[in-house]
This record gives C-alpha cells, sequence and structure tokens, in this order.
C-alpha cells in the first residue's frame, strides 16, 4: 500500500457501500493516503460510526436505489469534497436470498437488483459527470469505478438477478467509457474477485472464508488499478 500514497494523496473520492465489506476497505486505505472521502451508505448509526473511527470522511446517508435519493446526494458529494475526482460504485443488491433460479425469481427481486447494480450507478454517475468532466479539465484523474463480477460473464446456477444485472453494468462501463473519452474521464468495470465478507456470506453461507480474498487485499488492488489505467487519448 505505501507506493500507492503519492498517487492518492488528496485525490477526491466517493464510495457506495462504504460501510462495510470492499467499500470500507476501500474508504480505509483511501483515508490512510490522505485522500478526501465522502462514502454512502443507508444506515444512518453505522454511517456515523464508521465516520467517527475515520477522522476527516464524511459519511452520507443514502439509498441509491431511490432515484429521488441521487441528485440530493450528488451535491452533498460536491460539497462535502470541493468537486469529485473518483466515483466507486460499489453498492450492489443479491437479488433474492436464498439465491433462486430465475423461474423462481419474483419480478419485484430483480428489480431491486437491477435498481442497485445498474440504475443506481447509472444515475448517480450521471448527476456528477460536471464534477467530472471538470476534474479532468484540471488534469486530474477524472474516474468512474463500477464494481462487477465474475457473474456478469459466467452463467451460474442461481445468480441470475445478479449476474443480469452485473452483465449490464459492465456493458454501460465499455460504452461510457468510449463515450467520455473525449471529457478525459474513464470508466473502468473492476472485479474484485470472491472476497471474505458479508455480502459474500449472505449469498454462500457455507463457504470456507479461509479460501477467499481478504477485502483489504481487494481494495489494494482495485486501487492500484485505478492509478495505473491509461488516461482516455
Amino acid at each position: 500500500m505505501n507506493h500507492l500514497l503519492p498517487h492518492l494523496r488528496d485525490l477526491r473520492v466517493a464510495v457506495t457501500g462504504g460501510t462495510s465489506g470492499l467499500g470500507l476497505a476501500l474508504v480505509r486505505h483511501l483515508h490512510a493516503a490522505g485522500a478526501q472521502v465522502a462514502f454512502v451508505a443507508r444506515t444512518p448509526a453505522r454511517v456515523a460510526e464508521v465516520a467517527r473511527s475515520l477522522p476527516g470522511t464524511h459519511g452520507l446517508v443514502a439509498d441509491i436505489t431511490r432515484k429521488d435519493d441521487i441528485y440530493p446526494l450528488a451535491l452533498q458529494i460536491t460539497a462535502a469534497l470541493d468537486g469529485l475526482d473518483v466515483l466507486v460504485n460499489n453498492a450492489s443488491h443479491l437479488g433474492p436470498v436464498p439465491l433462486a433460479l430465475l423461474a423462481d425469481t419474483a419480478c419485484e427481486d430483480l428489480e431491486t437488483a437491477l435498481a442497485a447494480n445498474l440504475l443506481g450507478p447509472f444515475r448517480l454517475t450521471k448527476a456528477l459527470l460536471g464534477a467530472l468532466r471538470a476534474s479532468a479539465r484540471d488534469g486530474r484523474l477524472a474516474t468512474v469505478v463500477n464494481i462487477t463480477s465474475d457473474a456478469a460473464a459466467t452463467p451460474y446456477p442461481g445468480w441470475g438477478a445478479y449476474g443480469a444485472s452485473k452483465a449490464a453494468l459492465a456493458q454501460l462501463s465499455r460504452i461510457w467509457h468510449e463515450e467520455l473519452r473525449e471529457h478525459g474521464v474513464r470508466v473502468l468495470a473492476l472485479d474484485p474477485g470472491d472476497m471474505d465478507t458479508p455480502f459474500h456470506a449472505l449469498a454462500l453461507p457455507d463457504a470456507d472464508p479461509a479460501t477467499l480474498k481478504r477485502p483489504a487485499d481487494a481494495a489494494s488492488e482495485i486501487l492500484q488499478q485505478l492509478i495505473t489505467s491509461k488516461k482516455p487519448a
């Protein structure tokens, strides 16, 4: 992590789903590196707890599945950070729990997965594009990181709602990366791998944690890709 510190210092970063698992690990790494960090989650008590443990971070309460939360959240992020360099769309929803075959998946469960894993990131990115373009004009990193999954490419039975929504997010990322190239804004779709998180335990409660990646290691890998990926030409 030490070699990342100079590249992350003073970077203005917003992380959704920032109070647990990978999101929390990213917030901790960024805070330790001297970045300016705003993190988002739905539970006020948990947001306040994380903010207290990481002085100087900005905890914001919002639900990215709610359309009405998006523009107020975007305003809060840019006000807290005085702009924005990097948006990490990390918050996700599994769909039905326990995992279910598509034939047994309620339409409402698919809608919820799409709202969290596709529409939420789309709306929040769109609302923050002005700030990201301004960051690019100032020669800063100007990047959106969308957290995806191998379930976006591999048809795992039972993972239909999650996998379909993450596949859509991955393709959205690729298209947006091309469309925003002329503005100097990157959009990266990154798969952190299987991690020992509450999210993974919810999906696969019998999995052996010893076989899974630590969220801190996955966060370090993502930040490495963030600073080494090429800027749009």
